[in-house]
């Protein structure tokens, strides 16, 4: 969900191509490699919500047979897969909150930022209606996000946990002592860890196009503003946090080579 230094804004698998420049037809709005971004987005969007908020339908249809630990186990696995599949296209993105707080770092270009949203909501539209027309009658579900306390609570939590979220990233995905071909783990297990200790509260979004899909769909705007304002200021602090401790560009052989215990294991005689 992040590169080192380009336009991809990637969760970049391959750490070293992607601190290269991104080329200049790239850059372009109306060029093919960022419709082909923009299509990756809108897909990844669509099969994340639609895996998602199915569980959470299915679970409130079938005597909570899928249970919360099922549901977060579901949505981080739909994260890590897609993060895989096509982060090395549009960089796996998903999230209105993670491609503002990258353009905030420099990490991804501005002028993208808005198409990127745009899809990104409108896949979440599409898997939402998706839902509605599969499952009508009493099947029919609102499976949008709602505090299940009060609005500060809700927002306080939705900014923890989209901070957590957005620090995970920056730290495997962005940083070149990182290891890259594990980003799709981390942040899968993160986006389970949240939805597992704060679905039960807020729905645990981390998302702004998660909530307004359903909510668009549903009519359902229910502290809709809370989805939007915490997750986005929640990773933008997550991200400069981050690049805050940042603070070197050494290899990670390099730091580990000043680490005390290493240096008191040298002065050991070996046997």
């Amino acid at each position: 969900m992040g590169d080192d230094a380009g336009c991809e804004g990637a969760v970049a698998l391959d750490v070293k191509d992607s601190a290269l420049p991104a080329k200049k037809d790239e850059d372009c709005c109306f060029s093919l490699p960022f419709f082909q971004k923009l299509i990756a987005e809108i897909l990844g969007t669509y099969f994340l919500i639609f895996a998602g908020c199915t569980s959470v339908t299915v679970n409130l249809n079938n005597d909570k047979v899928v249970t919360l630990p099922g549901i977060s186990i579901i949505w981080g696995l739909a994260v890590m897969v897609l993060v895989y599949s096509v982060g090395h296209i549009s960089g796996a993105h998903f999230n209105p909150a993670v491609t503002i707080a990258f353009a905030t770092c420099k990490r991804f270009p501005w002028k993208q930022v808005p198409a990127y949203v745009v899809v990104q909501v409108l896949g979440s539209t599409l898997a939402s209606g998706t839902i509605r027309l599969l499952f009508t009658g009493d099947q029919n579900h609102f499976v949008g996000t709602s505090p299940a306390g009060t609005n500060v609570q809700a927002f306080v939590i939705e900014f923890i946990i989209t901070f957590y979220l957005m620090f995970v990233v920056s730290g495997v995905a962005t940083d070149n002592r990182a290891i890259g071909e594990l980003a799709g783990l981390a942040v899968g297990a993160t986006v389970l860890l949240n939805v597992l200790f704060a679905g039960a509260i807020t729905g645990a979004s981390m998302n702004p196009a998660r909530s307004l899909g359903p909510a668009i769909v549903w009519h359902h705007y229910n502290a809709i503003w809370l989805y939007i304002v915490a997750p986005i200021l929640g990773a933008i602090s997550g991200a400069w946090i981050y690049n805050t401790i940042r603070f070197t560009n050494k290899p990670l052989r390099e730091i580990t080579r000043s680490g005390s215990f290493l240096k008191s294991a040298r002065r050991c005689p070996s046997n």
